[in-house]
């Protein structure tokens, strides 16, 4: 051995310490987050007032919020009840409605940065992910459909009315897409945009198709873990499939019972039956914590906090923003820097916020309010609120690695 290598081997850790950047631990070196973290580490009584207080208004039973800077998680709370005998804390997991459409884009991602697939892939035809379902189509618009389209919502689907997702019970999964092709499409692919649960329904089996496992068995590998994630899990659709750690949901009084999607039970609460959730896959069902979800965001947001499970280009081609009539890749808005992913539905809402000064906020409520859909307006405007009266106050700290 040269009389230089004792020398080498003595100073190399130093050098990696001082100047090489620390290699992220692996996923099982990691804390439980959801079981780890509590509601006593993060106390500011004037912001949790005003927290509590927007639930009053909106009668909402429980809310979690967590909140990263530069990748460092500085808060992160639960307010109010995830059932009535178990307080809300940062680990509780609840439905993540249409906030799994960013988690899918993700998946996408990993699969074009592996190769598998690329965003201009046809999704039908000869070359197409899914040609196994071309016998079905009748409309030739489908061959010009890709994956791109999909995560834009400009795959050319339609429908007036109720969304397709959303009605019916659809026990046979082939049978129900095979119905759904055989549909003309309203609009040409690429030519326009129309949210779509359906697109999303569908990357779900591209995913499956190009990567050989099962939709939620590959989002758990090729996203969740690489993130140090253990808790998000596919939605069930009753009481009785509440899963272990999750939040019981809650409709606002005066709401109606209804017919369940499956025509089993009458007069059951919209959030326990009326929707198929289950079958949403990629496009809503996921359940998730706020703590975890801040850490997936902080996993592809280009910060040097924490490594990104995606590349500098692919977290560019995803949150590059063009114009009001184009979606960004699983995001629903980019402008100005300002990333937002938004979801509701019965029993539910959740947001995430990425903003441009390296801070991001997620919330999740475990309430239907009365506005639905358009609720994902009024919780944003409670994050940039708190933000603007309390960002100074939040502690410099990172409840990730304490």
């Amino acid at each position: 051995m040269s009389a230089r290598w004792p020398i080498l081997l003595m100073i190399l850790p130093l050098l990696l310490f001082c100047g090489g950047r620390k290699p992220a631990p692996a996923p099982a070196e990691l804390p439980d987050w959801n079981h780890t973290i509590e509601n006593s580490q993060s106390e500011l009584p004037k912001m949790d007032a005003v927290v509590d207080s927007f639930m009053r208004f909106w009668a909402l039973k429980g809310v979690s919020i967590a909140v990263t800077r530069h990748d460092s998680l500085i808060y992160a709370r639960g307010y109010g009840k995830a059932d009535p005998s178990t307080p809300m804390t940062p680990g509780t997991i609840m439905r993540l409605a249409s906030v799994s459409k960013l988690l899918t884009a993700i998946g996408v991602m990993r699969l074009q940065e592996e190769g598998k697939l690329y965003l201009d892939t046809p999704v039908f035809g000869p070359y197409g992910i899914l040609n196994e379902y071309d016998g079905s189509i009748r409309d030739d618009n489908y061959y010009l459909m890709t994956v791109e389209h999909l995560l834009r919502h400009q795959g050319g689907f339609h429908y007036r009315g109720a969304d397709v997702m959303f009605t019916g019970y659809h026990p046979d999964q082939e049978e129900f897409l095979r119905s759904e092709l055989r549909r003309p499409l309203a609009f040409t692919p690429g030519t326009w945009q129309q949210y779509s649960n359906f697109g999303y329904f569908l990357l779900s089996l591209v995913i499956e198709k190009v990567s050989g496992m099962p939709y939620e068995e590959f989002m758990q590998k090729e996203v969740f873990e690489p993130c140090g994630c253990r808790g998000f899990r596919i939605a069930g659709n009753y009481l009785k499939d509440r899963l272990p750690g999750e939040s019981m949901y809650f409709m606002q009084p005066d709401s109606e019972p209804v017919t369940s999607f499956d025509g089993k039970y009458a007069g059951v609460e919209k959030c326990y039956g009326g929707n198929d959730i289950t079958s949403l896959m990629g496009a809503g069902a996921w359940v998730g914590s706020a703590v975890e979800l801040a850490r997936v965001v902080s996993s592809i947001n280009g910060l040097e906090g924490i490594e990104d499970i995606l590349s500098a280009d692919s977290i560019r081609k995803m949150t590059t923003w063009y114009d009001e009539n184009t979606f960004s890749l699983g995001w629903v808005d980019t402008k100005d820097g300002e990333w937002t992913r938004t979801g509701s539905f019965s029993g539910t809402s959740a947001i995430v916020k990425v903003f441009p000064d390296g801070e991001s906020w997620v919330l999740i409520s475990n309430t239907s309010a009365w506005r639905g859909s358009k609720f994902s307006r009024n919780t944003s405007y409670l994050i940039k609120n708190l933000r603007r009266r309390f960002s100074a106050s939040l502690p410099q700290r990172d409840l990730f690695s304490e």
